[in-house]
Order: C-alpha cells, then sequence, then structure tokens
C-alpha cells in the first residue's frame, strides 16, 4: 500500500500543494500561452486575481524554478516573466488535466447539482 504520510517529505504532497492553489496552473498557462509577459499583462490576462495574489504566485512559482524573473536596468524598471524549462515540460500535464476538466465539466456540474438538491 502507497502512503502519503507528510512526515516522509511526500513529492506528491509537496508538488500538488504549490500548483493545487487557485492561481498557479493559470499563471503558467497563461506564460506558456503568451511567451515572455510583463506583470501588468499577465494581470490584464487573468483579470481577476488581485495584484498581491499574483505577486505571490509568481514569487512561489520562481522559488520552485517554474518561472524566470527578469529584471531590466530601466526607469522605471522593466519586469518581465517567463516560463522556465522546468515549467515548460509541466505544460503538458496540464493541458491534460484540462482537457479532461473540459470533457468532463458537464457531468460533474450535474453531480454537484444532485448533492446541493440533496441538501
Amino acid at each position: 500500500m502507497k502512503n502519503f504520510h507528510p512526515a516522509g517529505g511526500c513529492p506528491v504532497r509537496d508538488v500538488i500543494s504549490r500548483l493545487g492553489d487557485k492561481w498557479s496552473m493559470l499563471v503558467l498557462i497563461t506564460l506558456n500561452a503568451n511567451g515572455i509577459m510583463r506583470f501588468s499583462d499577465i494581470h490584464k490576462t487573468i483579470g481577476d486575481i488581485s495584484q498581491r495574489m499574483l505577486t505571490v504566485t509568481l514569487r512561489t512559482l520562481e522559488a520552485d524554478g517554474l518561472v524566470e524573473r527578469k529584471v531590466y536596468a530601466e526607469v522605471p524598471p522593466r519586469v518581465e516573466y517567463c516560463l522556465t524549462d522546468t515549467g515548460g515540460s509541466l505544460i503538458p500535464h496540464i493541458e491534460g488535466l484540462v482537457r479532461w476538466a473540459l470533457k468532463n465539466m458537464n457531468v460533474i456540474l450535474e453531480h454537484r447539482q444532485k448533492v446541493s438538491n440533496r441538501i
């Protein structure tokens, strides 16, 4: 039996906790679709993410080596973000999850409705 206890430094738990938040996958997909982007462009593209949450998400993705942040010595400073090779290698897996979600969304919504009607 496979165990997923936190005491053993479970890689599944560790990685999923970082990518399973509300915004990380969306930021990765946005950077994959658009290439190099400035902070304001990422913010406009996603729309409903706050600037603070986008900052936190980008820092986390950068710390994990999935996103690269490049600062240009200009006035005002220009900052651009792009996927790293590691981040790019994750995209096919995220796209598979997106395909699965699109394929099964109606069934999932029907089940949710059934359950909420019973409550």
